[in-house]
């Protein structure tokens, strides 16, 4: 699991990355860093170059691409919910993807206003953290709140390579998610940015596995429960129009 986190650290813009460029983006020790990347370029999932010494990913990740069956263009299918949403509420709409243990940032639209919060397409961070994503791993999740009989030691256990090195207790999250999964989208308060809340909502593929998150960022002067409601509800409506888009739409060869 951790060595996806370092391979998922990774976008299409890195010319290469140090150790110490994986290091602000991965929540491993430096000594386990090197273990594991010594592993991924055993596999050639990684490759390393230069002086002082670069890694970029190697002819491995390129082969599985090529066997993994092609899906549609997320990006393009949310992008007009996107600017909807953002002429509704004037706030920040981005919209993120799951990549592993964490989740990327990878469309938005601003808000114009004065007083606002962003992430930035190609933010990365861990899906225990903010709205965006608790809402994809309560979804990640899922195959464990459907065995029957339910397993709650195992759920547990598989919660706890998600939560692993934070100061939150596993419990905690899973008491967070379990109110996601009774309202329908996530919320954050003053959580990775202070002043801001978030509330997302989750968008599904065609197998009905989650592809990915909807978000609206805004102060927290303006995000008062009413409107906190009222975002909830817009996003769970544009998150299933995508949804739906996404089941319709023919996969890119």
């Amino acid at each position: 699991m951790r060595a996806l986190d370092i391979l998922s650290a990774f976008t299409k813009t890195d010319q290469g990355l140090s150790a110490s460029d994986l290091l602000k983006r991965v929540d491993l020790s430096r000594p386990t860093l090197y273990r594991l990347l010594g592993t991924l370029r055993e596999k050639n999932f990684i490759v390393s170059v230069g002086e002082p010494q670069k890694f970029h990913l190697g002819p491995a990740v390129s082969r599985l691409a090529m066997a993994s069956p092609p899906i549609p263009d997320l990006q393009s299918l949310a992008r007009p919910a996107l600017q909807r949403l953002q002429d509704l509420t004037g706030e920040t709409v981005a919209l993120f993807v799951p990549m592993g243990t964490m989740r990327q940032c990878v469309d938005e639209i601003a808000s114009p206003q004065p007083l606002s919060f962003k992430r930035g397409i190609g933010n990365l961070e861990r899906v225990i953290y903010g709205a965006t994503g608790r809402i994809i791993l309560a979804h990640l999740l899922e195959p464990f709140f459907k065995t029957e009989p339910f397993d709650a030691k195992a759920l547990m256990a598989e919660l706890q390579n998600y939560t692993e090195g934070s100061s939150t207790p596993p419990q905690d999250y899973l008491d967070e998610i379990l109110r996601i999964r009774r309202r329908g989208y996530a919320l954050s308060r003053n959580e990775l940015i202070q002043g801001a809340v978030s509330v997302a909502a989750p968008i599904f593929d065609e197998h009905n596995q989650i592809a990915g998150s909807l978000g609206i960022f805004g102060p927290s002067v303006r995000m008062q429960a009413e409107q906190v409601k009222r975002c909830g509800a817009l996003l769970v409506d544009a998150a299933s129009e995508i949804s739906r888009a996404m089941r319709e739409t023919p996969a890119k060869s």
